[in-house]
C-alpha cells in the first residue's frame, strides 16, 4: 500500500510524507466522506495543524474533494483518479439522514445546468437526503 499510496500522490503533484501517506491510506479506507473532526479522532496524537494542511494540499491538487452536505461539517472524500474536479467531473452525494454519513454517487451526474451568457460555472453542491441501504434494513 505504501508504495501506491506514494504514487498516488506523486501523480498530483503532491510530496509524500508519512503524515500524507497515512491520511490518504485513511481516506482510501473510507466508504463514506469523513470529516476534519473524524480525522482528528483517528490521529490523536498528529498535530491538528498538519491534518488540516495536509487537506488542504490534497484538495488543491485535486487528490480529493470536500462536500457542504448541509450538517455544518465539511466532508472530504477521495476524487478518481481521472478527476480534475471540472463541472462534468462532478458527483451527486447523498446524505443519510439516519446515520449521517455522506456518500458519494459517482455514477449520478450533476445534470447539464444551462447559465445565462456570461455566467462561468465553477462548482455544483448537489445533497440528496435520505435513508442508506445500511440503515434502511
Amino acid at each position: 500500500m505504501i508504495k501506491k499510496s506514494e504514487d498516488k500522490l506523486k501523480s498530483r503533484n503532491i510530496k509524500p510524507t508519512a503524515m500524507r501517506e497515512l491520511v490518504l491510506k485513511v481516506l482510501s479506507d473510507q466508504k463514506a466522506a469523513i470529516s476534519l473532526a473524524d480525522l482528528e479522532k483517528k490521529f490523536e496524537k498528529a498535530d491538528k495543524v498538519t491534518l488540516y494542511r495536509t487537506l488542504k494540499t490534497f484538495k488543491e491538487n485535486k487528490l480529493i474533494h470536500s462536500i457542504d452536505d448541509g450538517t455544518g461539517s465539511v466532508k472530504y472524500a477521495l476524487c478518481h483518479d481521472a478527476c480534475e474536479c471540472n463541472p462534468e467531473d462532478l458527483h451527486v452525494h447523498f446524505l443519510c439522514t439516519k446515520c449521517k454519513q455522506t456518500f458519494c454517487l459517482h455514477e449520478v451526474s450533476v445534470p447539464e445546468i444551462k447559465l445565462p451568457v456570461n455566467f462561468k460555472l465553477k462548482n455544483v453542491n448537489i445533497v440528496l437526503k435520505g435513508v442508506c441501504a445500511a440503515c434502511y434494513r
